[in-house]
């Protein structure tokens, strides 16, 4: 080929080449264009998209933005109504109160009114009976006057003689009742003797403490009243229900009263009261631990008292049931006297006496401690305590000489020996020392245990406990045995009962409970 062809064929080449790369970079151009075309189209629709979204969105949260103001304004609306109604009611109730304080401004400014016109008419009468009282005085003198000049005698002349003259008449009736006395002195020296070695053995008794209803319980703070007391009276509820007393909480500083006409339930209550105070835990289920050991408290007490009694009396072997009894006698009283202080002097003195007479010591001094053996548990069980005493006696093993001194102490039966003679002398000396017992008392406390008794007489009736001075019984009943109905038939017919039987002032509220406890362990 000649170089002219082949120069030919290499222009031509080159030519296709060059229009060739030129074709293709336009149709790239092109292409490229369209598909940046396509995105911005793609781009602005999804930026058109997004703000009809957002402008949705937007209508959207005005809406609930507005529902949202509606329903607060409504709320506010409600909550603005009621306080304009507890405005207007306590507006009513102060303009009642205020209209109440002026009734009472009024009728108090027309008592002062009245005691003002009350004091002067007084005044105008004293002053009236001063006026006539010198008048009568000046009346008196005149006519005094008068009668001197009449008989010639002066007004101490006129006393001498007249003195003299009922003297000289009484003088023989003062030597007839002089010797009247002397014969009436012989005759009974030997009875005033023995009222002398009475009184005499009295004094050297041991002392005397006389026992009251109520127990006072001090407090650290009266912040303390609030806590005992309990939310909606919870706390003050449990002490009551579990010990039976009446807690009085008034405006007694620092200070709780606890009333209860059973010293024993009183002391338990008082000593549960002070743990919990000291301890500072107060609520239902720490006061039934503090109620329960004050319970293991007093009855350790109970011992040491009985215990303390025979040792101080000289009497030995004692069944141990016999000692505990006698310290329960440590909360008894009969007509205010303490009964196991009262079972000492009655020991103390029997004995004094059996040994001026050459009688058995030990026996009397047994007998008189055993004598009212059986007030430990005469409100508790059927029959007097001169029946219960002698029954207990019996039971554990005293010597009949013994068990015959207490049955004729109250002249139950006639007293066939020295000691029992001696026990009957030595208790009626005991009691009818000065200040001894109180009637008023005993009678209160007898009507107190009828009240109790005549409560837990019923079917179902666990517990009773009368309080409230008498004024309020509270029946706890057993609830597997009474249901809520037949409740109602309890309160009624206990109530009638409490009319028939007995004999009060006012009236006697009958509170029945049932309470129903379910106990289970998670092991």
């Amino acid at each position: 080929m000649s170089p002219i062809i082949l120069l030919i064929v290499v222009v031509v080449a080159a030519v296709a080449a060059g229009a060739g790369y030129f074709i293709g970079y336009n149709n790239r151009k092109k292409t490229a264009e369209a598909q940046i075309g396509s995105a911005e189209a793609e781009a602005t629709r999804l930026v058109n998209e997004a703000i009809k979204t957002a402008d949705q969105k937007r209508k959207e949260a005005v809406l609930e933005a507005k529902d949202e103001a509606f329903r607060l304004k409504a709320e506010v609306d409600a909550q603005k109504a009621e306080a304009d109604k507890e405005i207007k009611q306590r507006r009513a109730e102060i303009s009642r109160q205020e209209n109440r304080i002026d009734q009472k401004e009024n009728a108090l400014d027309r008592k002062t009114e009245a005691l003002e016109k009350k004091e002067e008419e007084l005044k105008k009468k004293h002053e009236e009976a001063d006026s006539r009282l010198a008048e009568v005085d000046a009346i008196r003198a005149k006519e005094m006057e008068r009668l001197e000049t009449l008989a010639g005698l002066s007004q101490e002349d006129a006393r001498e003689v007249l003195l003299h003259k009922v003297d000289e008449e009484l003088t023989h009736e003062k030597a007839v009742r002089v010797a009247a006395y002397e014969t009436d002195l012989k005759e009974n020296c030997d009875n005033i003797a023995r009222n002398m070695i009475g009184q005499a053995i009295s004094r050297c008794a041991a002392d005397h403490c006389s026992e009251t209803t109520v127990s006072v319980v001090p407090l650290p703070s009266d912040e303390m009243k609030g806590r005992i007391i309990g939310r909606e009276g919870r706390n003050i509820r449990t002490i009551e229900t579990l010990t039976g007393v009446d807690l009085i909480i008034d405006d007694t500083p620092e200070a709780i009263t606890v009333s209860c006409f059973e010293p024993v339930r009183r002391e338990i209550a008082r000593l549960a009261l002070e743990k919990l105070i000291a301890d500072g835990r107060i609520h239902p289920t720490h006061i039934e631990e503090m109620v329960e050991k004050a319970r293991r408290e007093v009855d350790a007490t109970i011992k040491a008292e009985g215990e303390r009694a025979t040792f101080e009396c000289g009497v030995r072997n004692l069944h141990p049931e016999l000692v505990k009894m006698l310290g329960r006698l440590h909360y008894r009283t009969s007509y205010g006297q303490n009964v196991l202080q009262h079972s000492i002097e009655v020991s103390h003195i029997a004995g004094m006496m059996a040994a001026e007479l050459g009688a058995d010591v030990q026996a009397a001094k047994r007998a008189g401690l055993l004598h009212d053996l059986g007030k430990a548990v005469d409100h508790e069980m059927e029959g007097t305590h001169v029946a219960l005493g002698v029954e207990f006696a019996r039971k554990y093993k005293e010597r009949d000489d013994i068990i015959h001194a207490i049955e004729a102490h109250h002249n139950d039966v006639e007293p066939r020996t020295i000691v029992a003679c001696l026990v009957q002398a030595a208790d009626a000396i005991s009691a009818a020392r000065p200040g001894a017992r109180r009637e008023n008392l005993e009678n209160y406390i007898k009507r107190l245990e009828q009240l109790e008794a005549i409560s837990t007489s019923f079917h179902g009736v666990e517990k009773a406990y009368a309080i409230q001075a008498g004024r309020e019984v509270r029946v706890m009943v057993k609830p597997e045995q009474v249901s809520e109905d037949q409740m109602v038939i309890l309160a009624r017919d206990l109530a009638k009962k409490i009319e028939e039987e007995m004999e009060y002032p006012g009236q006697i509220k009958v509170h029945v409970l049932r309470e129903t406890k379910v106990i289970e362990y998670a092991k």
